[in-house]
């Protein structure tokens, strides 16, 4: 594994100029962490109100994808599902320009992800498999990292631009081992927001401040990013604007379900979150944060 640059390293891009398709919550803020840093952001979205919201903030919104394409040598696209993410690749594929590199940030499966790739390099582009390790929040911070996998050379052109929206990059070598490591992180911040819920619903149960809680618990031992986060919307109990949707969430976790099935992995933790997940949709709350769990715990679990 190479790490490529940190936000204080040199940079390696000279061609200031980036094109992105998908403005939502992450593409959103990464274009705008971009456009502050001095970058000329070509963008594009399907939805009428994120291109009006990113055309205030400096991105140079283009009637769609092949405008992208023509604009910008290096693209980078965060989608909501890999239907759409193959529809772009072709669409960039039937482009009459030169060499593309397309860097993809969305969490798909490595399917998936292969058929991007398998899109794109027949027409002379290169593909990147990039996801992302953090929330929207953490992306409007540049606290992200980026799991690159896949042409050496073409990561390596991309650290100074990875660099000015995320606070660490790293080669991780083949193409589909940025998707790997990005289940293995998911895995994780699946457990971990649930166990936050639980816990702050024992203290709660329990009678203590819960802003105490958070204050004392979130530096200690018992502490984790996803309690740091999570937990002062659950003291709140607001968890509105999502930095993750319960309902982008649950696709997430078939994907890492799957996945543990292929590789031969039994995940009992993981397996036992799930049902929470579930029940807050059924509750309505697909649209609000995941940390939106602790209203089903607090309701008597799924």
């Amino acid at each position: 594994m190479v790490i490529l640059r940190s936000q204080q390293a040199g940079g390696h891009v000279t061609d200031r100029t980036v094109g992105i398709i998908g403005l939502g919550i992450m593409g959103g803020a990464i274009a705008r962490n971009l456009v502050a840093r001095g970058w000329a952001v070509a963008g594009f979205d399907t939805e009428p109100a994120r291109r009006s919201e990113l055309a205030l903030a400096g991105v140079d919104i283009v009637d769609g994808t092949s405008a992208v394409a023509a604009r910008a040598s290096t693209i980078m696209t965060s989608l909501p599902n890999a239907g759409a993410a193959h529809a772009v690749a072709a669409e960039i594929a039937a482009c009459a320009i030169g060499e593309r590199i397309v860097v993809e940030l969305s969490t798909f499966t490595i399917a998936d992800k292969v058929r991007f790739k398998q899109i794109l390099e027949p027409a002379g582009h290169i593909a990147l498999d990039c996801p992302l390790s953090g929330t929207g929040a953490q992306a409007a911070v540049r606290d992200l990292v980026v799991y690159a996998s896949g042409d050496k050379a073409a990561i390596a052109r991309c650290g100074g631009l990875f660099a000015d929206f995320a606070k660490q990059s790293a080669d991780l070598g083949e193409y589909g081992n940025g998707s790997r490591m990005k289940f293995v992180a998911n895995h994780l911040v699946a457990i971990h927001n649930v166990a936050s819920a639980e816990a702050m619903l024992l203290a709660e149960r329990a009678g203590l401040d819960l802003n105490q809680v958070i204050e004392m618990i979130a530096p200690g031992a018992g502490g984790s990013r996803m309690f740091q986060m999570r937990a002062p919307m659950m003291a709140s109990r607001l968890y509105e604007p999502a930095t993750m949707r319960i309902s982008t969430w649950k696709k997430d976790m078939a994907i890492i379900a799957e996945f543990a099935s292929e590789v031969g992995c039994e995940t009992p933790l993981f397996a036992m979150t799930q049902p929470v997940y579930t029940q807050a949709m059924a509750m309505g709350l697909g649209d609000q944060d995941t940390a939106a769990v602790f209203e089903v715990l607090k309701a008597g679990g799924p």
